[in-house]
């Protein structure tokens, strides 16, 4: 009873520091996590500790999920060299510098350790970011950027993590051994991925009733985790594949009538595991300052200001380096090229080296440590690197989230209009598919000349004939030319993504305005 209180309390106090953070401005999973501090440091406040394998398994999974879900192939293809950089090449250098750091100020952490601790440290995380990204208005590109690197740093750092953990215990370490366990395991976790996929696609259709489709759809996020995690895979990869492999195919095969609510119960359920993840962020400080003594966490607090300004600094150097090299590219071989390159501006380059927060997975990485007892050694230096990694969470999530949005507006980066093109772009040729299925010879009296004209309204308001109406749409239909209709709509927007003309943020905005027409549709029919 007294756990089940605990929740209710959070998520009492997260509901109402979002709606704080909200009306300020500020990120929300930044204001949580510094309140979660300000409890921990409560006298009666109970004691929460994280176990490892479920905080990533809870908070982890569904929100990469559903980040996988929504990402764009093509966007993720045309902006892949940002992405690889940072996920991949930045989070290597992260760990490199943090080792270096974190050894010349601890002498006394092994160097595998050290690395280990870089791993912890190095990759930004998927909740964080995407909780914050989305309460800004940022251009199109920096969101696919700073989104798609969040749905693979993670698992570049986390076989980092293992191998370095292993090589902390056993004092031993191959480097030939090492590179085809990462290869495989890599491999392993997109074809598991696709497998699974695969399976999922082929019970979609046969589920009609939407509470069972929810039900199932947040079961199989956790089996899949899970199933990768036993067989020694990465569930992240695993995860972002799987979610990837079933987006497109599934949007297809799923009815409005179960889409609608799924969405509704997956947004709700996200917030509401961000909401936790965050305050239990804050929460974790007490049980660490437990073990530590006066003279440990001034020592303790130095180095980790440090590791935190290396992790920072870092980030800036990756970022300031590349955008150099690809400019310089870009003036050698500008010749060459068939079509202008987009230049990013040196403040789009800030803004993506000041987006570096951590969360949930280098808690949640640093907690998993083996603590120790008779038959296992415990990992050297344990409290040294969980401080460590906490101190560089919560610093990140208020430092950087909270002056995120002052940034913006300092640099003048707004929404760049890319999406809302698309989705006109679609609404105009989904409007005239769905008229040119009505047959102009019917005209005259009755439903579908009122159908017909209902589209003719459209599709002139959306090439910018007439001005949008303020209230709903005149005209019934009947139902069978109406469904009609809204099948060469959706065919018809299907078509426009898989030839890249609109890419999946566009397309899932006028799917909803379909799956809504859908309904009414259907309400009318009954």
């Amino acid at each position: 009873m007294v756990v089940f209180e605990l929740v209710i309390g959070l998520l009492f106090v997260g509901a109402v520091l979002s709606i704080g953070a909200r009306r300020a401005n500020v990120p929300y999973p930044a204001l949580l996590a510094l309140a979660g501090a300000a409890l921990a440091l409560l006298p009666n406040v109970p004691s929460v500790v994280l176990d490892p394998e479920l905080a990533l398994t809870l908070f982890v999974a569904p929100v990469l999920l559903d980040a996988a879900f929504d990402s764009s192939p093509r966007d993720l293809k045309e902006n892949w060299r940002q992405i690889t950089g940072l996920a991949l090449l930045a989070v290597g250098l992260t760990v490199v510098a943090v080792a270096l750091v974190a050894h010349a100020l601890v002498p006394s952490l092994p160097w595998a350790a050290a690395i280990a601790l870089g791993a912890i440290v190095a990759p930004p995380d998927a909740a964080a970011a995407t909780a914050v990204l989305k309460q800004l208005r940022l251009p199109h590109r920096l969101l696919v950027i700073l989104e798609g690197e969040s749905l693979f740093n993670d698992a570049s750092a986390l076989l980092i993590y293992r191998l370095a953990v292993a090589a902390a215990i056993t004092g031993t370490f191959s480097g030939w051994m090492a590179l085809p366990t990462l290869v495989a395991s890599s491999l392993g976790s997109v074809l598991l991925g696709l497998v699974l996929g695969r399976i999922t696609l082929a019970t979609i259709g046969r589920i009609q009733d939407a509470a069972t489709a929810v039900l199932l759809q947040f079961l199989s996020t956790f089996c899949v985790w899970i199933l990768a995690e036993r067989v020694h895979l990465s569930g992240i990869i695993t995860v972002v594949v799987f979610g990837i492999s079933v987006a497109r195919p599934a949007a297809e095969r799923t009815p409005a009538r179960l889409r609608v609510p799924t969405n509704a119960v997956w947004e709700v359920s996200v917030f509401v595991l961000n909401v936790l993840a965050f305050i239990l962020v804050g929460l974790q400080l007490k049980p660490i300052l437990q073990h530590l003594s006066p003279a440990q966490l001034v020592s303790y607090t130095a180095a980790a200001a440090a590791v935190c300004a290396t992790v920072i600094l870092v980030r800036f150097v990756w970022v300031l380096l590349y955008e150099l090299g690809a400019r310089w590219l870009r003036a050698r071989f500008a010749a060459r090229r068939k079509k202008p390159a987009r230049h990013p501006s040196a403040g789009a380059a800030l803004l993506v080296a000041w987006c570096g927060m951590r969360g949930t997975v280098t808690l949640a990485a640093a907690l998993a440590l083996p603590v120790g007892d008779g038959a296992h050694a415990a990992f050297p230096q344990r409290d040294f690197v969980l401080f460590t990694a906490f101190c560089v969470v919560l610093v990140t999530l208020v430092l950087q989230g909270m002056t995120l949005s002052p940034l913006i507006g300092l640099l003048a980066l707004d929404d760049d209009g890319a999406v809302e093109h698309e989705v006109r772009l679609a609404r105009e040729a989904t409007a005239r598919a769905g008229l040119d299925t009505l047959d102009p010879a019917q005209g005259g009296e009755g439903e579908a000349s009122l159908l017909r004209r209902k589209y003719e309204l459209r599709l002139q308001r959306f090439q910018g004939v007439l001005a949008e109406p303020d209230g709903r749409e005149n005209g019934a239909a009947a139902p069978d030319p109406l469904q009609r209709a809204l099948a060469a709509e959706r065919h018809m927007l299907s078509d426009l993504r898989a030839r890249g003309v609109i890419g999946d943020d566009a397309f899932h905005r006028v799917e909803e305005e379909l799956d809504w027409a859908d309904l009414n549709a259907n309400a009318r029919a009954r």
